[in-house]
């Protein structure tokens, strides 16, 4: 379970002090896909890199299944798994050198190391480029990759920032139905999207964000119910009290 405490977090610079967020709480549960939605500038990323340890907040703060991120940095981030936006691989690496990199990271070694790149190869059916270095990978394959090395440690929970940005209709589906998986197995997952029909079919909660706060939260259904609307789009726009721009 993930859970955001009245989170506060201001940027300075030479002329004016900007808040990104501003006294944000929310839960996301085990066993459910819960979606961040808000304009640009919202405090979505803000956040997520608070859940990561990348940013430490000016006031509130973030736990990992109980575990706050300042306090135990390493083991709240070891039941964490990242997928990030942009898939930093290293294309000189075979796919399975990837994978290993990033289970050693996360501390495992030895035969506990082989055995969990061994399963999470097979969990995402990535046999036949395992042992392919990665240059020339299309999007899809790529993309599975930094799953696995996201989900080689065995997180309990995962955080997915854009996960099918740039990603064609195939390797989405493909991205989606792991997520289904993951779900069914208990899993807590948090992610943020633009694609509005992506959040209404796969996220059982959705918090929207706006100016740093929580504008609004509930299912799909419970939001259109409380803007009075049938579009998940249009109900964001009016909780939000906006019509500029779209989620992202």
């Amino acid at each position: 379970m993930i859970e955001v405490n009245n989170l506060h977090k201001s940027f300075k610079d030479k002329k004016n002090t900007v808040k990104a967020l501003d006294g944000l709480s929310f839960t996301a549960k085990d066993g459910e896909i819960t979606g961040i939605l808000g304009p640009n500038g919202a405090g979505k990323t803000t956040c997520l890199r608070t859940l990561y340890g990348l940013l430490s907040a000016d006031e509130g703060f973030a736990e990992i299944d109980g575990i706050k991120v300042t306090e135990e940095p390493l083991k709240a981030r070891a039941r964490l798994g990242i997928f990030p936006d942009k898939f930093g691989l290293y294309e000189r690496l075979t796919a399975y050198e990837q994978i290993d990199y990033f289970a050693s990271i996360h501390g495992l070694t030895g035969d506990n190391k082989k055995q969990a790149i061994e399963q999470v190869i097979k969990d995402l059916e990535l046999q036949e480029l395992a042992h392919r270095k990665m240059v020339g990978f299309s999007q899809g394959q790529r993309m599975k990759v930094t799953l696995a090395q996201a989900l080689v440690h065995q997180p309990k929970n995962f955080v997915l920032d854009e996960p099918t940005r740039g990603l064609d209709v195939m390797s989405t589906r493909i991205l989606r139905k792991h997520l289904a998986k993951f779900k069914e197995k208990g899993h807590c997952i948090l992610f943020s999207s633009h694609v509005m029909q992506e959040v209404a079919a796969l996220c059982d909660r959705v918090i929207i964000v706006s100016n740093g706060r929580l504008a609004a939260q509930g299912t799909p259904q419970e939001l259109c119910e409380l803007a009075g609307e049938t579009q998940l789009e249009e109900a964001f726009v009016k909780l939000i009290g906006s019509d500029e721009g779209v989620a992202a």
